[in-house]
Parts: structure tokens; sequence; C-alpha cells
């Protein structure tokens, strides 16, 4: 009871030193407010991105695989770097995705190609709106709700028949509030019937890479873009899903053996293909983000340490004003350890009340961004945890130099002090 009690006592005497050196304390409690703050809002976004991210790849199905010309990651080369091995990969060929749709252990094997076009419908034209060549699987690795319209049919698909599907965002550029279902627009001055158009459930990456419902963009079938639009072929990317009950590792090991056999690869030759499950594409992204958070963790130490040393400051002023206080104290029985305790929880007091601020602040930042971008941005109680700890741990280590001096005042000298 009474530790309990001089706590409360330290807590009044924090008080009573902000409103006598309000300006001093502010830079005090300011300090710390942002080094809390930043590790609060990095803390959030991080999360939201990730958790964002999560959902993306659970859009594709947790064992689909991704076969490809080139790696991925940190620490993959740039393709236009003319010592990249990479660059002398051979693109995924038409037959070989043909190969590995026939691999017993796979269920679907789904083609991907990319491009941008000029699209246009009577006066309106939109330029430059991105467009995903696929195979008629697609709704299995992009969840998308087709509405009104429909998706294309393996008739439409296997004689490359001029067909798109627009999301709500180009459908209003083009359409505004007309009807778009059978309607001719041009794709680079080619024809295209419009038969659906796609809301894309997107999180915060494929929004960033432009596949988000606020970006205009559309779906052919892969067939079209290749006679129609004569869309660069050697970018083919493939989306393999397993069958039912068939491990993930099997199946990649499947679809390796065949394409280094389809390839010739010989035992000690390096693989000209790379095969990326969800895992390495999950570690990407904690390596990128992991190296931004760190960066965020550095610049909240910085304020942390300008915190401290105003701790150090307002403390070491506090233990001045209150000499003489401090020499009756003793005089009365209080110990050593009783100062210190008391001028500790001060300084702990000074610093929390800087993290209950920047826990605030970050907590509104958070759900601004929530509310108004397709980051579920959130506080993760490992983050309050840490921030609220990390303050107090700053007031208790800047605070106990102060602390010290104040329990080794002597109470003689102390009551004669002016």
């Amino acid at each position: 009871m009474r530790s309990l009690f001089l706590a409360f006592e330290g807590v009044g005497m924090a008080l009573d030193a902000i409103r006598s050196n309000k300006v001093r304390a502010a830079l005090t409690i300011a300090g710390v407010a942002i080094g809390v703050f930043v590790v609060v809002a990095m803390g959030a976004v991080v999360t939201g991105i990730r958790r964002s991210f999560e959902q993306d790849l659970e859009q594709i199905g947790a064992t689909t695989f991704i076969v490809q010309r080139r790696g991925t990651g940190i620490q993959a080369c740039d393709g236009t770097d003319e010592k990249c091995p990479d660059r002398r990969n051979p693109p995924i060929s038409f037959s070989e995705w043909d190969m590995i749709r026939r691999i017993p252990t796979v269920q679907d094997a789904i083609g991907v190609l990319g491009g941008a076009g000029n699209f246009g419908y009577r006066n309106a034209r939109v330029d430059g709106v991105g467009y995903d060549a696929y195979s008629l699987e697609w709704p299995l690795v992009n969840a998308s709700d087709i509405s009104p319209g429909r998706n294309f049919t393996r008739a439409e698909y296997e004689a490359g028949q001029p067909v798109v599907l627009v999301n709500d965002t180009l459908k209003a550029q083009l359409f505004g509030d007309s009807e778009p279902i059978g309607k001719q627009i041009t794709i680079n001055g080619r024809q295209f019937t419009v038969i659906g158009v796609f809301n894309p459930k997107a999180g915060f990456l494929r929004s960033l890479e432009g596949r988000g419902p606020e970006t205009p963009r559309a779906i052919i079938p892969l067939q079209s873009a290749v006679r129609v639009l004569d869309v660069w072929r050697n970018s083919l990317t493939l989306l393999v899903r397993p069958r039912a009950g068939v491990g993930q590792d099997v199946v990649m090991d499947d679809v390796m053996a065949a394409m280094r056999a389809r390839r010739g690869l010989r035992p000690g030759d390096r693989n000209t293909f790379y095969l990326i499950e969800q895992d390495r594409i999950m570690d990407t992204f904690n390596q990128l983000f992991g190296a931004i958070f760190a960066v965020g963790l550095a610049l909240s130490a910085v304020a942390l340490l300008v915190g401290g040393v105003g701790v150090v400051a307002i403390m070491m002023i506090s233990v001045t004003e209150r000499t003489r206080e401090i020499g009756v104290r003793k005089a009365l029985g209080a110990t050593a350890g009783t100062i210190r305790w008391q001028f500790l929880v001060e300084a702990a007091t000074l610093t929390s009340i800087g993290a209950f601020i920047g826990l605030a602040v970050g907590a509104l930042l958070a759900w601004i961004i929530r509310s108004n971008t397709s980051i579920p941005a959130s506080l993760p109680t490992s983050i309050v945890v840490t921030a609220l700890v990390a303050s107090a741990v700053t007031g208790v280590a800047f605070g106990m130099l102060p602390a010290i001096k104040a329990s080794r005042l002597d109470p003689v000298e102390a009551l004669r002090y002016e």
C-alpha cells in the first residue's frame, strides 16, 4: 500500500512539473509521442498491408503456385541487367503450358498474359488501360463478381472471339450510366464486344499494381489477346492448381521434372524457369516490410532519445527546485529508496503521457487509412504493449540519474538550500 501511495504521489509530482515547466514538459512529451506514433503507425499500416496481401494470396488458393520465366523477391536480379542470368531464360511457351496441363497431378494450369491499350466507345476514350488476358478458368484465381453479364465461354475462348469484360471504373468512363452489355468498343483500334462487368475483390497490393476496383481495367480471353491484339507471348505466366488430395510439393516436383526434361537440362544445370509458391511470396513481403519497419524503429528510437534527454533536463530542474522538500522528507524518515521511487514514477508518468498521446494519434491515423483505402490497418496488441513498455523504460532509464541525485542529497545540506 505504501508503494502504491508513493506511486500516486509521484504521478502528482509529475503533473506539478508539467504545470510549472510547460515548455520543457511539452518537448519531452512531444519527443516520446512522436517516437510512439511512428512505431504505432508503421505497425498498423504493415499489419494492414500484410492482412490485405494474405487475402490476395487466398484468392488464388493456398496450394496454387506460379510458373514463370524470371525470379521474384528482393534478391532477384533485374531482367534488364546484362549480367542477370534470368535474362537468358527462355520464356514459358504455349507448348510447355499444354504439357503442364496434361500432368496427372495438376488440376488446372491457368495462363496469364498482360497488356495495355487504348479503349474507346463512340466519343469516349480511355488511354493506357491495363488488361489481363486469361484462360477460361481465371475466376478460380481472381475472385470477382460478374454483374451484369457473364464470363466468356469455352467456344469463345478457343475461337479467339473478340469479347471483353470491363470493371466498374472503366464501364463508368466509357458508358456513363448506360447499359454496356452487347455494345462494341475498340481496343487499340480493334472491335470487341462487352459481355460482362466484373467487380474485383482486390487488396492493397493488387490495387498497387493497378488491379484494384478504383483503376480502369479489363479482362479478355487469352486466345483473343494473341490473335486479335497480337499481345507479347513471351510474358506468359502460369498459375498451377494441384488436384484435390495431392500435396503442393508433389505437384511442384512433377512440374519441375517435366520442365527440365522438356528443356533438356542435365542434372548439374540450373533451372531456366521458376516455381514460386505462396510461402516464398510471403517471405519477400516480410523481407521488404521488415526492412521498412526497421527504419521506422530507428526513427522512433531517435524520437525517444530526444524525449529521454528532455526527461533528464526536466527532472534535474525538479530535483533542484525540491531540494528543501527532499531535505524535509529525509529528516522525517524517508529513505533513499523512497525518494528514488517517487522521482522514477514522475519520469515514467511524463513519458507515459507522451505514449498515450502517440497511441491516440496512431489509432486515429489507422482509422483514417482503414476508412479511406483498401488497407485494413489496425493496431496489434503487441505493438500497443511494446509502445507503452518502451515509453515507461525510457522514463525509468533517463530518470534514473536525477532520481539517484535526489536520493543522495544530504538532508542537512538540503534543508539549508535557498
